[in-house]
């Protein structure tokens, strides 16, 4: 077989366009670079898959934009997890990150998200097939499962809807892939330490492997990686200390279910708080109109506790000299430990047994000697925080098992591979601790045992332990079951060239359950699952797809692809895609694509039951507290500032989103070590599938009054926030890469690398046939879209020695400004936002590699945000970094 081309032929292979940015994130080690420049010569190009097309060819053809990033260059830098590597690309616009879990229940656990088209939009392959995608929020793959310790590298298609893997990945693809083989033994240990409390990590890593593939026939590869991290309190970090009580961005937000306890007087038709004339009870609570606020925000975990493990096992045995056979099997489970404000209780104030009442004879009520005040003698129903029984703790567990037999090499003439597979995720969501029995509270407060407005007795403490609930109350599990087919060979030589030809194959089995444990989550109301059903559903589905490498002259070449889908459920799709490549001189080469996508509703998206959770920020009902002042009919304590109830799930009635996507691309190479890409992409969807921002529902109840959920007495049940067609989405931008490999000097080997991307336009609808709004460098549709993203890094290497520095910038935008905002402060803009990491390694010892850096290395806290729509206040989660500085070094060792 031929040999393999190293860098110094990856330089070219970004000139001639099948890595569309190139080295894009990070150079490799220019030691390495100058020793295969000198190895080259000799050496002929091998044949071989790039992600974005199924036919084997030299590397250095090709036409579509692919990212390449080492597994060396992203680890030198301290990334341990898989959304860490992606948050340094520039073109994976927002990341679902393990913090955004905090106060949120059934999530995916960490996801991608290319191009802002939001993370059901983005296809996650390993080893070129796809994973099961998360049991909850199974419309994504769960980024925490991936194997980071066991991959070789990470390629990024940033040209949507692939006719290869899937009409589905209208916003790009992302492919993992491991090491295909390994002999010997190393064992890698990893300790990240941040300068402010919390978040530490350590990572244990084991691999080895036996055999010689060419020589004795076979290999076995196997690792096994260990990562945790500690969670962080709000109080550990100064931009979320405050909570919602943060003068500089114009809050003083606090929930309703407050500890001291809102009550309202059902005889005297008032709402009031025995401490609200004193100030309420500092530090947490503080008085506003007349009753008690709980500053919830300031007391729960804002990244949580996490531990994660894989365990990856490859055999592969070679059946003749162009054919081998492989068994690959994947287990990896995380666990994510979150931690938010104590149990909530609150009715309507109606009296009937939704409500939470003492009556009189409670030696808590107000002015029977203990609580101060008086009332008018008739039961009080309350809104109360139970403080003594310590911060709700939830867990959540997310598994994903494949196991892969496959078959690769040439038959016939004929490049081929073909596998079987089976996939598997599972979710569960655990109550851990702090989450009480409803009944057995409310059965506490009208016999007395228990006091809403201050500190419990012994009694009272025995009792709220007493009524403590623990247990699984949500899983789930998804399965995939796939055959798949892949040949290629050249069909015959035009006078430019050989005409490439692949055509494959698919058939793929998708089934998703969903359990609600009702048994337990039913004696806790604030689960919101007691209205849940349990739901499944399942799919067939079968794909054929084509494609041809045309050679039309010595310097075009277009590749021409066709993909059939046929759904089971919602019926079958035929989309195109056209690729050209044009190179009229050596130095500069240009590319284009055109594609239609087609996206399936997940069956998560379609069947997740619906359950209620509270809203992530208190609002004024619009009806009975608009403005934020009592309507003639509305109860401050109930209807003002409140975590109302929101709807959450599936949605039968969803319907396919389809897209359109363009590109056009320029790379250029002035010098021989030089090499510069610009990439314009042009993306169309309609009928977006997404939910509408529950900021949204409160700021317009006239346009959206028919997601308002209504009690028979007037008062807010809760809203509607299930899973919709929105409508489209258009966005467009330009991606670009440089890098620069510096001559060879006596001080050292010098390289620079820059990938970033510019998003021009960003307009979406929230409703089909609506107006057009603006989503780019502003806060809208729950979330934010940056105008341009950068990750610039300089390397440098001599002898042993070797250093990386690494700048990672965000443009700034417009703050979210939501009504609980002070007016004053609703035009707020954020500034832009800087990160350098820095690294350096050391292999002078025999068999040993030592590395150590600082991540963070400015201490840069996340820039300072009103956002409302996550639990984290000062900050918005998904952007920033709440870490800070953090030192790290890493040591491996190689045993043989």
């Amino acid at each position: 077989m031929m040999k393999e081309r190293r860098l110094q032929h990856s330089l070219r292979m970004m000139f001639s366009g099948s890595l569309a940015v190139g080295l894009g994130l990070l150079a490799q080690p220019l030691q390495a670079q100058e020793s295969e420049k000198e190895e080259e010569a000799p050496q002929q190009m091998q044949r071989v898959e790039i992600t974005g097309s199924s036919i084997k060819r030299v590397a250095a053809e090709g036409a579509l934009p692919v990212t390449v990033i080492k597994a060396d260059d992203f680890t030198k830098l301290g990334s341990t997890t898989a959304a860490e590597v992606l948050s340094n690309i520039s073109g994976n616009q927002t990341n679902y990150t393990t913090s955004a879990n905090v106060g949120a229940g059934r999530t995916v656990g960490a996801a991608a998200d290319l191009r802002g088209l939001g993370p059901n939009k983005t296809l996650v392959l390993l080893n070129g097939r796809r994973l099961a995608n998360a049991a909850f929020d199974g419309s994504a793959v769960n980024l925490n499962v991936i194997p980071v310790a066991a991959l070789d590298r990470v390629e990024i298609l940033r040209d949507g809807a692939s006719a290869i893997y899937g009409t589905d990945a209208i916003g790009g693809v992302i492919n993992f892939i491991t090491k295909r083989s390994y002999t010997g033994l190393n064992l890698s240990v990893e300790g990240i330490a941040p300068e402010q409390s919390g978040g530490a990590e350590k990572r244990f890593n084991l691999s080895g492997g036996i055999g010689d593939l060419d020589k004795d026939g076979y290999n076995f590869f196997g690792v096994v990686d260990y990562h945790s991290q500690n969670a962080v309190k709000a109080s550990d970090r100064s931009f979320a200390a405050p909570g919602g009580r943060n003068p500089g961005l114009g809050m003083n937000i606090g929930s309703g279910n407050s500890y001291p306890a809102n009550y309202y007087d059902i005889d005297a038709g008032q709402s009031g708080n025995p401490y609200a004339g004193s100030g309420c009870k500092p530090p947490y609570a503080f008085a506003q109109g007349g009753v008690c606020r709980y500053n919830s925000q300031a007391v729960i975990g804002i990244v949580p506790k996490t531990e994660e493990i894989a365990v990856i096992g490859k055999g592969t045995f070679k059946l003749d000299a162009d054919n081998t056979a492989s068994i690959e099997y994947l287990h990896a489970q995380n666990k994510i430990k979150t931690y938010v404000a104590s149990d909530v209780f609150g009715g309507d104030g109606s009296g009937d047994g939704s409500d939470y009442l003492i009556n009189p004879n409670s030696p808590y009520y107000p002015g029977n000697g203990i609580t101060p005040g008086s009332a008018s003698g008739g039961p009080l129903s309350v809104n109360w925080r139970s403080v003594d029984a310590g911060q709700r703790v939830g867990e959540s567990k997310n598994s994903t098992d494949r196991l892969l037999l496959s078959l690769d090499g040439t038959l016939g003439g004929w490049d081929y591979k073909t596998g079987l597979a089976y996939a598997m995720s599972k979710a569960s969501d655990a109550l851990v601790s702090g989450y009480l029995d409803s009944n057995m509270v409310r059965e506490g407060l009208l016999n007395g045992i228990l006091n809403p407005f201050g500190a419990q007795s012994a009694a009272g403490i025995d009792y709220l332990n007493r009524a403590q609930v623990r247990g699984v109350t949500l899983d789930a599990k998804t399965q995939v079951t796939s055959l798949d087919f892949t040949a290629s060979r050249e069909l015959f030589q035009l006078p430019a060239g050989p005409v490439g030809f692949a055509l494959g194959g698919e058939l793929r089995r998708e089934q998703a359950n969903f359990n609600v444990n009702h048994a337990l989550s039913d004696l806790v109301e604030s689960t919101g699952s007691q209205d849940s059903k349990s739901a499944s559903g399942s799919r067939n589905v079968k794909a054929l797809f084509t494609e041809l490498n045309v050679p039309v002259a010595k310097t075009l070449e277009a590749q021409l692809a066709l993909r059939y889908d046929g759904y089971s459920d919602v019926g079958s799709t035929v989309n195109p895609k056209v690729a050209l490549r044009f190179q009229p001189a050596r130095e500069i080469m240009f590319r284009s694509s055109y594609s239609t996508g087609f996206r399936a509703p997940s069956l998560y998206e379609l069947n997740d039951p619906n359950a209620k959770t509270y809203t992530a920020a208190p609002y004024n009902d619009p009806l009975l507290c608009p403005g934020g002042s009592v309507a003639p009919d509305g109860i401050a304590a109930r209807d003002c500032g409140q975590q109302f109830f929101k709807m959450k799930g599936g949605n039968k009635n969803l319907q396919p989103e389809k897209s359109n996507s363009f590109t056009l691309g320029l790379v250029i190479e002035p010098l021989p070590n030089v090499t510069a890409s610009a990439d314009y992409w042009n993306i169309k969807i309609k009928n977006q599938i997404s939910v509408i921002p529950e900021n949204d529902i409160f700021a317009d109840p006239v346009k959206y009054a028919d997601k308002f959920v209504r009690n028979p007495d007037g008062s807010l049940s809760h809203i509607i926030g299930t899973n919709v067609n929105l409508g489209n989405v258009h966005t467009s931008g330009f991606d670009l890469g440089f890098a620069w490999r510096l001559p060879k000097t006596a001080w050292g080997n010098f390289g620079l690398s820059l990938d970033g991307t510019y998003v021009s336009q960003y307009d979406y609808q929230t409703e089909a046939g609506g107006d057009y709004l603006n989503n780019l460098a502003l806060y809208a549709n729950g979330g934010v879209i940056f105008r341009w993203r950068h990750a610039t890094t300089f390397n440098w290497s001599r002898g042993p020695w070797s250093a990386a520095v690494q700048q990672v910038y965000t443009t700034g935008y417009r703050d979210q400004n939501g009504s609980q905002v002070a007016e004053a402060y609703r035009n707020r803009q954020i500034g832009s936002y800087t990160r350098y990491n820095v690294s350096g390694s050391y292999t002078g010892f025999k068999n040993l590699t030592l590395t150590a850096g600082i991540k963070n290395l400015f201490n840069t806290d996340p820039p300072a945000s009103n956002v409302t729509d996550n639990f984290q206040y000062g900050y918005d989660a998904r952007y920033g970094d709440a870490i800070g500085r953090a030192f790290f070094v890493r040591a491996g060792y190689q045993f043989f």
